[in-house]
């Protein structure tokens, strides 16, 4: 007797972050209908665009940064990063923005070698690679990653002479570990998918604001 599996396709999914366990991305808050309109990448980013008028601030992350629990040195070094390095890319012209914002309709922009090639470059979501990264480098049941395997998925992905590529996996990794802290030090394959999508910000910031009362 065979057992039959969900198969998801490795075509790239504009509007959904599809994995084996949720095919059609996420359904939690009908999630993925209401951003059916936004990239998988648009959507990650759009928590810290809180007024949704497509321009994140600085100040909006490190507002977003500071609603998700980070502290005050954490939420300013993730804005020079972040401001610092992905701004330009999203202009429309040739000169730099004065005011380092980040405009979310090119996004896409910001793609970078050296990771994991689960955005491709126009924003989009591939679910083979996301799969990938379980299935090359998580033990156990593929379910979740340690830190040690994800040090070892970042080597396993530098392209050579990409410094930056290789910095901006290593922000990003350790940003989401130190968000998630799981207490077994794994963090677990549904968060990062719903991070790839970006619904687990809205959730981790409404537990917080429900545990504040």
């Amino acid at each position: 007797m065979t057992t039959k599996t969900k198969d998801i396709s490795g075509t790239a999914r504009a509007n959904e972050a599809a994995s084996v366990e949720h095919p059609n991305g996420t359904q939690q808050d009908d999630w993925a209908r209401r951003h059916r309109d936004q990239t998988v990448l648009q959507q990650h980013i759009a928590f810290f665009d809180s007024d949704s008028d497509g321009v994140i601030w600085p100040l909006d992350t490190f507002n977003g940064f500071h609603r998700l629990g980070y502290n005050l040195f954490l939420c300013v070094l993730s804005v020079v990063i972040i401001h610092g390095n992905f701004s330009y890319p999203t202009v429309s012209g040739w000169l730099p923005d004065p005011f380092f914002r980040i405009y979310t309709a090119r996004i896409y922009k910001d793609k970078h070698g050296s990771d994991s090639g689960t955005y491709d470059t126009e924003g989009r979501f591939v679910p083979q690679k996301f799969e990938d990264i379980f299935a090359k480098y998580a033990s156990g049941d593929k379910q979740g990653i340690y830190l040690g395997e994800v040090f070892n998925y970042m080597k396993g992905q530098r392209l050579v002479f990409d410094p930056f590529g290789w910095f901006g996996a290593l922000f990003e990794w350790m940003a989401m570990y130190i968000l998630l802290w799981p207490e077994d030090r794994r963090m677990k394959k549904e968060d990062i998918r719903r991070m790839y999508d970006g619904s687990l910000f809205y959730e981790i910031d409404a537990r917080r604001e429900k545990q504040k009362l």
